[in-house]
């Protein structure tokens, strides 16, 4: 490299780095707050916190720092006004407000149970000995018509000899098949007798109704007696599904909704049910309700013990003639215990948004039921929202976290001796209403009265105004 071309290197690079040093300064004086031209201080961690001239914060001690101006053309305490490039760097967006019908999806998990209306138990109308027993193990299988068991009974072959005897005298006939009938013999039993003329010494329990065998009450050789149920039959061509529904989601549940329900051991099978039953009574234990669902079966795949979930798109209630609710998305609201506060683009103010505590309902989906605050075609912020919220707790004003009554900052304590304060004893003083410990302090505030206030405003506090006031 020969010396033309290194000098002319170094006066590039010199010239470069005097530029960088001039934009730095010119980037310092643009964005820097002007300390010497600042009229109130605040503090970075309360911005409640206003004070004339730079000192400490009254509450953690830190420097203040001067309140930075152009934060536009504000009309209100709640509004915010951001330039377009201010408003693309946030990333707002808004949505309107609008009234139409909404549902909730709920989603719960239960279990599958017999349908208990369809649980019966076969008893004998006599005494007896069970020879024979066919239905003789839990699960089994029965139809309609298939035999039980086979049993011996005093009382029916002594009314089957009288059947017998009967046979030639059509006025007895008649109550002797009557008398077989109420003991338990079938019809087909009672004309094999009639035929063969010979009373047997047994007969046979056939099944009423077709169902599975879900307990046995009896053995073979065993007695039983009059009334005593041989087997229990479940029919389980329709089941029951019980659900635990939370006491959040009770008003959400009615008889006649539609369920869809799933089940670990059928994947990819849905299955559809429909609301049967919702308790009046609340379990106190659980704090839900045990709703129930008629679910068909008829192949039998969903079987008692079984875990299911289910799905249920429940509509909004409301009464006869009543609108649809004005609804709100989800992302709007900014939540903080009871209070909910949502920014609404003004009207006729491009890029103002005014910050409004809303009462909101039930969620339903992806979006809140409001119930005052807000009317149908305002246009609220759901993105974003919470950047224009920390501009105004950076400003001190009303925001989320910052209520406008500033409740957090209510007078707890005495100002002249730092006691926990008593609400029955206070005076009133130029529109405020202040509270002391006891009542020798009211005298003692009244002897110079400004020092006190002053004292209160450094520490934050928000002092009551009187009833009058």
């Amino acid at each position: 490299m020969n010396r033309r071309t290194l000098i002319f290197a170094v006066v590039i690079l010199l010239g470069v780095f005097v530029a960088g040093r001039f934009s730095a300064r010119r980037a310092g004086e643009t964005h820097a707050p002007d300390e010497t031209a600042a009229t109130e201080w605040t503090c970075s961690m309360h911005p409640q916190i206003r004070q004339p001239n730079p000192g400490k914060c009254p509450i953690c001690a830190m420097d203040l720092i001067p309140v930075a101006g152009g934060t536009g053309s504000d009309s209100g305490p709640r509004e915010l006004t951001l330039s377009s490039a201010a408003q693309r760097l946030a990333e707002i967006a808004i949505e309107p407000v609008a009234r139409r019908a909404v549902s909730r999806e709920l989603r719960l998990v239960g279990k599958i149970a017999p349908d208990e209306t369809r649980i019966r138990e076969i008893a004998l109308l006599t005494d007896g000995r069970i020879e024979k027993l066919f239905s003789n193990y839990e699960g089994m299988p029965v139809r309609e018509g298939d035999p039980l068991a086979e049993i011996y009974s005093p009382d029916v072959l002594t009314a089957a000899r009288e059947l017998v005897i009967a046979k030639n005298a059509p006025a007895l006939l008649q109550a002797a098949r009557r008398k077989l009938l109420l003991l338990g013999m079938s019809e087909q039993e009672i004309e094999r007798i009639l035929k063969e003329g010979v009373a047997r010494e047994s007969f046979t329990l056939y099944s009423p109704a077709a169902g599975v065998v879900t307990a046995l009450r009896a053995r073979e050789r065993g007695w039983v007696a009059r009334g005593m149920a041989v087997v229990e039959l479940t029919d389980l061509s329709t089941v029951w599904a019980v659900l635990d529904a939370y006491e959040s989601d009770i008003g959400f549940v009615e008889p006649g909704q539609s369920v869809e329900l799933t089940v670990e051991a059928l994947p990819g099978r849905r299955f559809e049910a429909t609301v049967a039953f919702v308790p009046p009574v609340l379990n106190d234990m659980t704090r839900s309700i045990e709703v129930r669902l008629d679910v068909p079966n008829p192949d039998s795949l969903l079987r008692p013990g079984m875990f299911f979930r289910a799905r249920l798109d429940a509509p909004l209630k409301l009464a006869e003639g009543e609108a649809p609710p004005l609804i709100v998305p989800a992302t709007a609201p900014l939540i903080t215990g009871r209070r909910a506060v949502v920014y609404v683009a003004v009207p006729g103010k491009p890029g103002t948004y005014e910050g409004r505590e809303v009462e909101l309902g039930p969620r339903v989906g992806d979006a809140y039921v409001v119930l005052s605050g807000l009317r149908a075609g305002e246009a609220v912020v759901v993105s974003g929202n919470m950047k224009l919220d920390s501009e105004l707790q950076l400003l001190a004003r009303p925001s989320m976290m910052n209520p406008e009554d500033h409740g957090e900052q209510k007078q707890t304590k005495c100002p002249v001796m730092g006691g926990a304060i008593n609400r029955d004893v206070f005076t009133d003083y130029n529109g405020h209403r202040i509270y002391f410990c006891c009542a020798g302090c009211d005298a003692e505030f009244h002897k110079d009265p400004e020092h006190f206030l002053k004292q209160m405003q450094e520490a934050g506090v928000m002092l009551e105004k009187t009833p009058e006031g």
